[in-house]
């Protein structure tokens, strides 16, 4: 059997180190109409790299960011994150216009009953939509998806049939190599599992999952704790791993000295994977990317927990920063799952076993790498797991709804 042995292990495990993954997208950026790497972390007083990688005619988002513990690593994030967009955004894939009903019978279909569900769904038996193949990382069986949760093309008139699911790009990845790819949606979808799930625990049942820092002897994440303290920024952890049982955590960041002239409010990030210190390193950069995010003003829908205006913002961070000095995590670090492997693909099967003990079966990875470049990207789909309890249209899945009935008088 062959294997691939991971070359890379700072802050995440790549089969190549960041600088040899820049140079290997390097020629193609033109084409994918990237303008510029803009490297932002000096607007911050963190000093935790970041990056924004720009594409003005994007058919999503045109702004793309990269984070890591070195600024490599926050380039080939964000240069890697905007060309996924890109092959999302300008697919060629065989499309089939058809009901469920016309399909179900003649083609192996995804369990559409486990997808992420739409409030003003329009989908059902008989409703003509998009839909298009990819392939059961279980059993490698061909399934159907439906186009919507696979492509990135938010250009109007949306394509016959939307307006079924959800469609955001979780699920979306791309990597060195196919598996490094399919490894990381997968970890992408197990991670906003576990934080919509966590969301609809008790106060009391959260509060017991933070983490006392003190506890963490991850050498990168030392490293990346003490830039906030030096920073003057509170820190809050928790441990959201969910009963799939891959390490994955939340943390909330805020200034210490929150100042009315320059208000931002609390901030997040998230992070998973089979290493609980790759998980929480993760966690501990997206944080750092979102206050950037907000600080460039990029985006408008990064803001965590927290209204909208100056007033708003001053106010929220003197609250979340009295509220994490007054909260001490009791959660130890060695608390969550560790799996350390030396392989793509022992962390795939790792994932996939996880997964299957929570009783899922299916996990479609729709495949759209693009020969001319040659850069794996992967869209992968998971019926059963809950996305992002924030993205609007959201109905709660079957997993939430037990997360919700548990403390439910």
């Amino acid at each position: 059997m062959t294997t691939t042995p991971k070359g890379f292990h700072a802050g995440t495990h790549r089969l190549h180190a960041p600088e040899a993954t820049i140079e290997r997208v390097r020629s193609l950026l033109p084409v994918m109409g990237i303008t510029r790497v803009a490297n932002v972390t000096g607007l911050d007083t963190l000093g935790i790299p970041v990056v924004m990688v720009i594409r003005p005619n994007a058919r999503s988002l045109s702004v793309s960011q990269g984070k890591g513990a070195t600024l490599a690593a926050a380039r080939a994030s964000g240069l890697m994150e905007a060309i996924e967009l890109y092959h999302a955004e300008h697919l060629t894939l065989p499309l089939k216009l058809a009901t469920f009903n016309e399909l179900r019978f003649t083609h192996r279909m995804v369990d559409v009953m486990g997808l992420p569900a739409l409030s003003v769904s329009r989908f059902d038996g008989h409703f003509r939509t998009l839909w298009t193949e990819g392939r059961n990382l279980f059993d490698g069986a061909p399934t159907w998806v439906p186009y919507e949760m696979v492509h990135m093309d938010f250009t109007l008139p949306l394509p016959s049939g939307s307006g079924s699911f959800l469609m955001s790009s979780s699920g979306l990845a791309s990597g060195n190599h196919p598996l490094e790819a399919v490894n990381h949606a997968l970890c992408e979808l197990i991670e906003r599992d576990a934080a919509t799930l966590f969301r609809c625990s008790s106060q009391e049942a959260r509060d017991r999952r933070r983490v006392d820092l003190s506890t963490v002897d991850d050498p990168g994440c030392q490293a990346l704790l003490g830039q906030y303290a030096r920073a003057g920024v509170e820190l809050g952890v928790w441990d959201i791993t969910s009963d799939v049982g891959v390490a994955a955590f939340s943390c909330t960041i805020v200034d210490g000295d929150p100042s009315p002239q320059r208000p931002i409010g609390p901030m997040g990030g998230m992070g998973c994977h089979p290493c609980r210190g790759v998980a929480l390193s993760r966690a501990l950069t997206e944080a750092a990317q979102s206050r950037l995010t907000l600080i460039t003003g990029s985006r408008e829908d990064v803001r965590h927990l927290t209204p909208h205006g100056p007033d708003a913002e001053f106010e929220a961070a003197l609250r979340m920063r009295d509220r994490l000095r007054a909260e001490p995590g009791v959660h130890g670090f060695h608390s969550a799952p560790d799996m350390q492997t030396d392989t793509l693909e022992e962390d795939l099967t790792f994932l996939l076993e996880r997964l299957r003990a929570v009783g899922l079966r299916e996990a479609i990875a729709v495949d759209l790498t693009r020969p001319p470049f040659s850069i794996p990207v992967v869209r992968v789909i998971v019926p059963g797991l809950e996305p992002l309890n924030d993205i609007p249209g959201y109905v709660p899945g079957a997993r939430a709804r037990r997360r919700l009935s548990e403390h439910t008088p």
